[in-house]
């Protein structure tokens, strides 16, 4: 079987640990990446073990040197170079948040279908091994039904210049609310349907910490609170009628706890040293089958879930 050749566009912080889950991934290989800068991408490529280098986005997507395009440049590049990757004949994985702006989401998967190529959202959490038990318990009712959740986190952003730029797509809404809002409609295969949510800004007019609440079609209520400011504690819990369940690190679960009221805890363990091969496997799997959609991060829960972000933040800025 031939590996699928993956292009990295960008040499971001999370390049390498996609680049690492590539690389546990037998059907796949990282054959090359590129930065605006071919310094950076010969310095990057020879610290990350990737074959080729380019000195720009453009270079790469225009070769026959790779199958998949892995798109993790800044938030408002995701759009342009997603559809400059289609364009070129190439399969696309493209970080969250996929776009700004849900008309953009559809146009690539639009643009997709005519190809018959592979999109998708890099929404790594949907994939864990645990989340996946989680959803197992949770149809099965072990703690009763689940009527509220709770999601917290907190990151330093300061090594991201960027990352307070309103043009760019900055902020920690777009990269954080994300995680759980999927998340949550994974695990209860329903819809966000009702949202609020309150911040405070930065010396720019960007939020630097927020606090959400969300409501879905089942009445599940569940906030995420997730701040540049402070530290949070790392976790999200669901509370169910019978106990409740801790989750250290939700979007990138190893493993999560089961409280009860009237026995010990029981911990699920799923160790992984590169939680993002799940996603990797998920889409050549997808790719092999000639898939131009995941069936799991799909066009509709990428479009909705930019529609809510969207919406909550015109609510900020108006």
């Amino acid at each position: 079987m031939k590996k699928l050749r993956f292009g990295i566009l960008s040499t971001s912080s999370i390049a390498p640990r996609f680049i690492k889950g590539v690389q546990a991934t037998e059907g796949c290989e990282t054959v090359a990446l590129a930065s605006r800068n071919l310094e950076k991408a010969r310095e990057k490529a020879a610290l990350w073990n990737v074959p080729k280098a380019y000195g720009s986005y453009e270079e790469l997507l225009g070769s026959n040197n790779i199958d998949v395009a892995y798109v993790a440049m800044i938030n408002s590049e995701h759009y342009r170079y997603a559809k400059m990757a289609l364009e070129q004949g190439k399969h696309v994985i493209c970080e969250k948040p996929f776009t700004l702006n849900a008309d953009e989401s559809k146009e690539l998967f639009a643009l997709a279908r005519e190809k018959g190529l592979f999109i998708m959202e890099a929404q790594k959490v949907l994939f864990l091994p645990v989340v996946q038990r989680l959803k197992e318990l949770i149809r099965s009712k072990v703690l009763g039904s689940i009527k509220m959740a709770d999601f917290s986190s907190s990151f330093d952003a300061g090594y991201n210049s960027w990352f307070y730029d309103p043009e760019k797509g900055g902020g920690p809404l777009y990269g954080n609310a994300i995680y759980s809002l999927q998340l949550m409609e994974y695990l209860f295969d329903c819809k966000v349907v009702h949202w609020t949510g309150l911040c405070t800004k930065s010396h720019t007019s960007v939020e630097n910490q927020f606090s959400v609440s969300m409501l879905m079609e089942n009445d599940l209520l569940f906030t995420n609170k997730t701040s540049t400011s402070v530290n949070t504690v790392h976790a999200g819990y669901l509370y169910g009628e019978n106990g409740y369940v801790e989750i250290p690190e939700y979007w990138k679960a190893r493993k999560a706890i089961l409280h009860y009221p009237d026995k010990e805890p029981e911990v699920l363990e799923y160790p992984c040293e590169y939680e993002l091969m799940y996603e990797v496997i998920h889409a050549e799997q997808c790719i092999r089958n000639h898939l131009t959609e995941s069936p799991i991060i799909t066009e509709a829960m990428t479009v909705h879930g930019i529609e809510v972000l969207n919406a909550i933040q015109d609510v900020w800025n108006s």
